[in-house]
Order: structure tokens, then C-alpha cells, then sequence
């Protein structure tokens, strides 16, 4: 994936890493697959289904949230399994939701916690 936006592609530019890092984590729709993903891991279908985007949509972000080294899939059978590769990526998250509250800013970057028996 070509899109100045991707970690790699931006790196590749001569763009500094913390930036290019950053781009890749700028886009709505970007952040909001890592949020899901945080959860655990998810197929295209369900991607699209729970975010209420389409497959073209998703595919196209999921390529680039690959080419950054943030998420990447299994195989099993004729599915893909998408997740995140690297944990810490819920840290940066959490300190930027610290960052924005104590800005007057509420948001939720990261999924709510799952609690047995109570539905979502």
C-alpha cells in the first residue's frame, strides 16, 4: 500500500518515525479497527459488521495497519483471524484518553471492559 499515511511508507519518505506513527493512528476508521481489535482478534466480516463500514472500507485500512507493523492475521481454514501485534499500542491509547481528559476531553479509545454475563 502505497498511502503516505502508513508507518512504513511515511518512514520510507525520509518522514520520522513518532510522525509517521502517528499518521498511521490518525484516521477515524484506523482507530477505530484498533479499538475493536484491542478486544481480540476479528475477521473482515466481523470488522464490518460491528463498525458499520464496508468490506472495501476495511480491507483498504487493514492493509495499511499492516504495512505500520500494528496488526496482522492468521489463517485458518479459508478466514483470516486480524489482530494486534503489538500490546503496547493499548498503553499509547490509554495515555492519550489520560492526556485529552485532563485537556476537558472525554474519549474512549480503547474498548470497554468485557464483564461475564452483563451484555455489551
Amino acid at each position: 500500500m502505497s498511502e503516505p499515511h502508513c508507518l512504513s511508507v511515511a518512514v520510507a519518505a525520509g518522514v520520522a518515525p513518532a510522525v509517521a506513527l502517528f499518521r498511521s493512528l490518525g484516521d477515524d476508521t484506523r482507530l477505530r479497527i484498533v479499538a475493536r481489535l484491542a478486544a481480540g482478534e476479528a475477521r473482515v466480516v466481523d470488522l464490518t459488521a460491528e463498525l458499520g463500514l464496508a468490506q472495501s472500507t476495511v480491507s483498504k485500512h487493514l492493509a495499511c495497519l499492516r504495512d505500520c507493523g500494528l496488526v496482522d492475521y492468521r489463517v485458518q481454514g479459508r478466514q483470516s483471524f486480524y489482530a494486534l501485534t503489538r500490546p503496547e499500542l493499548m498503553d499509547l491509547l490509554a495515555a492519550a484518553e489520560g492526556l485529552l481528559a485532563a485537556t476537558g476531553t472525554t474519549v474512549a479509545l480503547r474498548p470497554a471492559p468485557v464483564v461475564p454475563g452483563v451484555p455489551a
